[in-house]
């Protein structure tokens, strides 16, 4: 990518050195120099696309930030200010002429409940031009419940939902209601092991969970009973003050080599491929660890802990291939004295 960026730059300045020498050569002819206001034209893409072609010179209504474009017009060379969206953005003076300004919009560029204009603002006036800042792509962080059902509200949490299409699987769903950063849906029959996707006018976001895969979002899915092994331990499915999906976590306070024990309503993961889960931990000893138990301590897999949420996923290869599930045990393997260790997210990855 920086390398495309540098060939844009590049192409934009020779684009520009050869504008210029053309600009000067017809100002020579002063019948031609252009006195009235400034008037914007149009407004295209500058440089090179992904594959290394020169970007055509088509005019667009539509803008992404992080991308040069060239505005195209005329009275443009006393220009003083632009914006778009009443956002002002640098230009190199460098890089205008009577009849173009080459500029990089800003990332920073307001795309939502905004003026849809760029304004260039010059010594002889104002020039303004209708047209729509893109926003970025949308980033998916999570959605709740999971495991929904037919008919349940779903929350989606993440950014740039502007004007949000939402799909489950590849059915579109009704959006109840929708901010930049959270959407509501209710959740649709026949949604299991489908993914939720939302889309807008830049891209399309997915989730990393398959709908109906979760052991926990929130609350225990299926819970059969859960017990700390010593009682001085403790063992929070409500905790809210650090959570990386939906409004919980579950926090475990360990004493030394002290564990838990998760029961589970029997349920058929045949269609699974792993076990996944996301971990945190308080301390932020070197040594922090946590072993996760299967198969009544047939299989025992340690994994290292680190202070940031993490992502674990155990392949069912590594636990005997299971084709049902109804038990995890933990236990705290530091070797220091204990730990208190969150987690979120608990569920299986679809094969």
């Amino acid at each position: 990518m920086k390398n495309i960026k540098i060939v844009s730059l590049t192409a934009c300045m020779t684009w520009m050195l050869s504008l210029m020498f053309f600009s000067s050569c017809s100002n020579d002819d002063s019948a031609s120099v252009y006195t009235g206001a400034p008037v914007i034209e149009s407004i295209s893409r500058s440089g090179y696309d992904t594959a290394g072609n020169l970007l055509p010179s088509t005019p667009v209504t539509l803008v992404d930030p992080k991308n040069y474009y060239i505005i195209h017009g005329k009275g443009l060379l006393s220009t003083q200010k632009v914006y778009f969206n009443d956002f002002e953005t640098y230009f190199r003076p460098t890089f205008v002429t009577d009849t173009d300004i080459v500029i990089l919009v800003d990332e920073k560029t307001p795309y939502a409940n905004a003026a849809n204009q760029l304004k260039v603002v010059t010594g002889s006036g104002t020039a303004v031009f209708n047209l729509t800042v893109a926003p970025p792509a949308p980033t998916f962080n999570w959605f709740n419940s999971i495991n929904a059902q037919e008919g349940d509200m779903v929350t989606l949490n993440g950014d740039y939902f502007l004007n949000p299409i939402v799909k489950v699987g590849t059915e579109n769903v009704p959006v109840v209601s929708s901010t930049l950063t959270e959407i509501k849906f209710k959740m649709p029959a026949n949604a299991t092991d489908k993914y939720v996707s939302v889309t807008n006018i830049s891209g399309t976001a997915v989730s990393a969970e398959a709908i109906g895969s979760a052991l926990y979002d929130d609350v225990m899915q299926g819970d059969a009973g859960h017990w700390m092994w010593q009682t001085a331990d403790s063992f929070d499915t409500g905790y809210k003050v650090d959570k990386v999906q939906g409004e919980s976590s579950i926090k475990f306070v360990f004493g030394g080599w002290n564990g838990a024990d998760m029961k589970f309503n029997s349920r058929d993961v045949s269609k699974y491929k792993a076990f996944r889960v996301k971990v945190k931990s308080i301390s932020a000893n070197t040594n922090a660890s946590i072993t996760f138990v299967f198969g009544g301590w047939a299989y025992q897999i340690k994994k290292s802990l680190a202070t940031n949420w993490t992502t674990i996923e155990i392949p069912f290869s590594e636990i005997g291939n299971p084709t049902t599930f109804d038990q995890l045990t933990l236990q705290e393997s530091g070797g220091f004295g204990g730990n208190t260790i969150l987690m979120d997210d608990m569920g299986f990855v679809l094969k």
